[in-house]
């Protein structure tokens, strides 16, 4: 039986399912020195807090559908962050077997980065990550770590928000409001909103946990009408946004089953990973989850004055 399974694997034919033949066709391009540059010249120096212990993050990048090509940047970033801060040493990964406890015990914390549609292989891999959660450790995700868990609900009330299209395109700059401008996880963004380019998702609003669960740090300026301009095309849309009250919440951070949780919309693109504030934004955010940086997790609509800062005109 060895014998046969060295031979059908030699001639590339066992069998793969379609998503893993997609990711296999779809590795990623290495980094450009002068992206690298870029990077190194935006990380910020030094921490808001100092470690409690030596750091380990969990990386884990793995796409099952739509694969982001800022994820080589955002590895390089985060590791390049924890080394220059020495916050933490991250690992990467794209292989669901790290998904086990034995495995887990190592690390303080899991980031997804960018993944899509990430499919779990068993109950074990999926307790695990709860299990690890449970213990009071962290779980972060940038972007498209929104866009997974749909045939697992408790990973998708985990993160807090479920993919739901983005009229916000990535060649658009949109703005940006400080929903709670005094709170340490904002500090990178010195009290002011701010305009940046990005794709920004909406949210299922049947799978999105809400402000009765988050803490949202971050959204959208719809106040704004270069930022309103993609809701046009689409009245129905639009009237959702204007008449409901809608939000778009950006980055957020939550408690969740006895550990942290912090999440960021900004990723899609590979210049958001040499942006200074965004980069800091990160640090703390991965802190916060660490459980080096103490934060405020209090629920947004628990919270009694909520002060609201929206950027100047760009």
């Amino acid at each position: 039986m060895r014998r046969i399974t060295i031979t059908l694997l030699a001639l590339g034919l066992m069998a793969t399912t379609p998503a893993q033949a997609a990711w296999d066709k779809n590795r990623l391009k290495p980094l450009s020195e002068d992206k690298k540059a870029k990077i190194q010249a935006a990380l910020p120096a030094k921490t808001l807090a100092k470690p409690k212990k030596a750091r380990r993050i969990l990386v884990f990048y793995r796409c099952e559908t739509f694969v982001h090509s800022s994820i080589v940047a955002g590895n390089f970033a985060i590791r390049a962050l924890g080394k220059k801060t020495g916050a933490f040493t991250a690992d990467l990964a794209d292989e669901y077997v790290v998904f086990n406890k034995a495995n887990l015990k190592k690390y303080d914390a899991i980031l997804f980065n960018n993944t899509t549609s990430l499919a779990l292989e068993n109950d074990d891999q999926r307790n695990a990550i709860l299990g690890f959660i449970g213990q009071g450790k962290g779980v972060a995700g940038i972007h498209a770590a929104s866009d997974n868990f749909y045939k697992w609900k408790a990973g998708a009330r985990m993160i807090g928000g479920q993919f739901n299209g983005h009229p916000w395109g990535s060649g658009g700059t949109w703005s940006f409001k400080l929903d709670d401008p005094k709170h340490i996880l904002n500090r990178a963004f010195k009290g002011n909103g701010f305009w940046h380019k990005d794709e920004i998702y909406q949210y299922k609003p049947e799978t999105y946990v809400g402000t009765g669960k988050l803490r949202v740090l971050v959204s959208l300026d719809l106040n704004k009408a270069q930022t309103m301009r993609p809701l046009d095309r689409n009245e129905g849309l639009k009237k959702q946004y204007t008449e409901g009250g809608r939000t778009v919440p950006v980055s957020w951070i939550r408690a969740f089953e006895g550990g942290r949780v912090f999440y960021t919309n900004l990723g899609h693109n590979e210049s958001t990973y040499w942006n200074p504030a965004i980069l800091q934004h990160y640090l703390d955010g991965l802190q916060y989850a660490l459980g080096d940086l103490e934060a405020d997790a209090t629920p947004s609509s628990k919270i009694k004055r909520k002060e609201v800062l929206a950027p100047a005109a760009p």
